[in-house]
């Protein structure tokens, strides 16, 4: 059968996908070129025509990957509802025991980031909008009035470093808590942060 000739977009569109599957059987430490060449059947200088190093195939990869996880939490924060209620839903999508798809893509990252100049860049980047994303929700609801808040970027970075922190227990550790009591603790967080009652977040 003749292999299909695919457009420059769709092509990569193919190597990033078929990365991110890769990187999340072997990790970043052990990722080859070779080894999306092989599964896509392609050679491994087509990879490399379109992107000349592993890392920057890896950074790209991760951007991917986590920029749809960035359209779905947009979504969820634009909804026609009150910024209480859009912060629960996508701190709790967002939370180890959500449905955010780039956990383990995450913890890959921080660690490939602490010597890969370009990850770090991508990485950080992403970062800084999930956080910024969340503050402008956070800013919103406070100048309407459903809490106080004085420092929105402050708690952002509060409530990611916390679920940051869980994600890692439950994903590399398989720490042995229940999904219930992870998202009690993130609601606990949130009202918390918000300064609101715990009935008034949940009703």
């Amino acid at each position: 059968m003749a292999s299909v000739r695919l457009g420059v977009a769709e092509r990569r569109e193919e190597l990033l996908r078929a990365t991110v599957e890769q990187i999340e059987v072997r990790g970043v430490a052990a990722f080859r070129i070779a080894d999306v060449a092989a599964v896509l059947g392609v050679s491994n200088a087509l990879v490399l025509y379109h992107f000349s190093t592993k890392e920057k195939l890896i950074a790209a990869a991760f951007a991917h990957a986590a920029e749809a996880d960035l359209v779905q939490l947009r979504k969820l924060l634009s909804r026609r509802t009150s910024a209480v209620r859009r912060l629960r839903a996508a701190v709790r999508w967002y939370a180890p025991t959500g449905r955010a798809k780039v956990w383990r893509l995450w913890i890959e990252a921080w660690a490939a980031a602490v010597r890969d100049p370009v990850l770090r860049n991508v990485a950080g980047d992403l970062d800084q909008q999930w956080k910024a994303e969340l503050a402008e929700v956070i800013e919103e609801g406070a100048a309407a009035g459903e809490f106080h808040c004085d420092d929105p970027m402050s708690v952002a970075w509060r409530l990611t470093a916390l679920l940051d922190g869980l994600t890692v227990q439950m994903t590399s550790y398989a720490a042995p808590l229940s999904h219930a009591t992870m998202l009690a603790w993130t609601d606990e967080a949130l009202a918390r942060e918000l300064g609101i009652d715990h009935a008034v977040l949940t009703g």
